[in-house]
């Protein structure tokens, strides 16, 4: 004689019914929604994202610093190009420039871009032409160190009434150049700029 076997008694779910009739209802209502949306497009950068460069500005690195000089240089009554110049760093970059401790500044003040420019970018009284004279690269993987000799003018040819150097920092993320941060002396007699970082003659 075969043993009887009693089949379990599978417990009733309809006391989950009222639980679980408003979550497929909702569940129910985003589907339908999701299926009625119109296709996702990109969104606008949001705050503190940089602006689209132009890739010829930023594509090398002597793109990069190529537009650096162009975007504080202009005849007079013009403007430095602020949109452009925030195009070629990234948020956040800091700017350094020297102090004169005899006047009772700092040795060094640092500021943001908007800084910067909000501080020296207004109309040019005069013009003001800033090019590269001189150039010396250390890199290291997608990071670089610019030291960079420039020459100032009131017009594209004109005499140079001022000369120092540029210390530009730099990185690289696979698509283009960033300016990370920068800082300047000027020549003076009691600085004046070694031979190492002018060209041969």
């Amino acid at each position: 004689m075969k043993p009887v076997t009693v089949p379990r008694r599978i417990p009733s779910l309809d006391f989950l019914a009222p639980v679980l009739a408003p979550v497929l209802a909702s569940v129910l209502a985003l589907a339908v929604l999701l299926l009625a949306a119109p296709p996702m497009v990109a969104q606008e950068p949001g705050p503190g994202a940089p602006p689209p460069a132009d890739p010829a500005d930023v594509g090398t690195m002597d793109d990069i610093l190529r537009a650096y000089y162009e975007v504080v240089s202009g005849p007079a009554g013009s403007l430095p190009d602020r949109a452009r110049d925030h195009t070629l760093h990234v948020p956040g970059a800091l700017v350094g420039i020297p102090g004169n401790p005899e006047a009772g500044d700092p040795p060094l003040v640092t500021m943001t871009l908007d800084d910067f420019h909000d501080r020296f970018g207004g109309a040019r009284s005069q013009g003001f032409f800033e090019w590269e004279i001189h150039r010396t690269v250390q890199r290291f993987g997608s990071i670089a160190q610019v030291m960079s000799t420039y020459e100032a003018a009131t017009t594209p040819d004109g005499e140079p009434f001022v000369r120092g150097i540029n210390s530009i920092q730099l990185t690289w993320d696979g698509d283009r150049w960033w300016i990370v941060s920068w800082i300047y002396d000027e020549e003076r007699p009691d600085n004046p700029i070694p031979a190492e970082f002018l060209p041969r003659r």
